[in-house]
């Protein structure tokens, strides 16, 4: 089975339809064609249902979906590491929730970038079931998540916590309700400390799943809300936020999960867990 074909299924599916996949691909439509016959044979699956108004996964092709992405993505990472530039002699893959990017990743990567100048660096935004997979299939090495990964031959330890503080663009003290409140989806440990602290039958009108967009709608239109600490530090310096007086605070635990025969081959891996412990 060529990753070829593959790559064809997955820019169908993308695009939802053989031309577009084509020019995608800067192919024919009946090469288009003729892999995905290819991919189907060797699966012995119909994938996709194909007509003139486009094509549309079947059940076997939904199944197969993710397992195909797994499968490029780590074609795309061995590519990468057979073709380090002159002078690089290792490549370190990083998948990372993109709410863990802002002053806690981004510092991180900056300071191996300039503690180990011979490896090349890759990151990769990712959900939790994304960097999952990603890392049990190898195509990462390493994960930085608000969960941790249990799964055989990864490990996973306590990279750092976030703080989050609730902060409004008005200072005030804390109050049963803010009708200008706005709801972070941090997961279900956040959820499970915000009932027991908020046990008042209210629904925030707005709600996000990303802290950072959160921020800036705040900066502009106003309103309170749960934020990390090291999102919002300038902005409490500079007072266009304020910290809610009496208000209760919480913790979200971050994790450092990777594959464990990944120990000597990085072992910044081990050491900022050690870090992390006896700041």
């Amino acid at each position: 089975m060529k990753i070829a074909a593959i790559q064809t299924f997955l820019s169908v599916v993308r695009t939802r339809n053989l031309i577009s996949a084509a020019e995608e691909m800067n192919v024919t439509q009946s090469a288009v064609s003729a892999r995905l016959d290819t991919l189907e044979e060797s699966l012995g699956q119909i994938l996709l249902v194909r007509s003139r108004k486009g094509a549309k996964l079947t059940k076997a092709g939904f199944a197969f979906l993710g397992q195909a992405e797994t499968i490029v993505n780590t074609w795309e990472n061995a590519k990468a590491r057979a073709s380090l530039p002159k002078g690089l002699t290792n490549l370190f893959s990083l998948a990372c929730e993109p709410n863990l990017w802002v002053n806690l990743a981004e510092t991180w990567m900056t300071n191996l970038r300039a503690s180990h100048p011979d490896t090349a660096f890759e990151i990769w935004s990712a959900t939790s079931r994304e960097a999952s997979e990603w890392l049990q299939s190898g195509v990462s090495d390493a994960a930085l998540l608000y969960e941790q990964i249990v799964a055989p031959n990864i490990v996973s330890r306590v990279f750092s916590r976030d703080r989050l503080v609730l902060v409004s663009s008005v200072e005030r003290e804390v109050m049963p309700w803010d009708p200008a409140y706005i709801y972070i989806h941090y997961g279900p440990e956040f959820r499970r400390h915000h009932v027991q602290a908020w046990p008042k039958d209210e629904t925030a009108r707005v709600s996000f799943n990303a802290p950072d967009w959160a921020l800036r709608h705040i900066l502009k239109t106003g309103g309170s809300a749960y934020l990390p600490d090291r999102l919002v530090k300038t902005h409490l310096d500079n007072q266009r936020l304020f910290a809610v007086k009496g208000a209760e605070g919480f913790e979200q635990t971050i994790y450092l999960s990777w594959r464990e025969s990944h120990d000597e081959k990085f072992p910044w891996l081990v050491d900022q867990i050690q870090d992390s412990r006896h700041p």
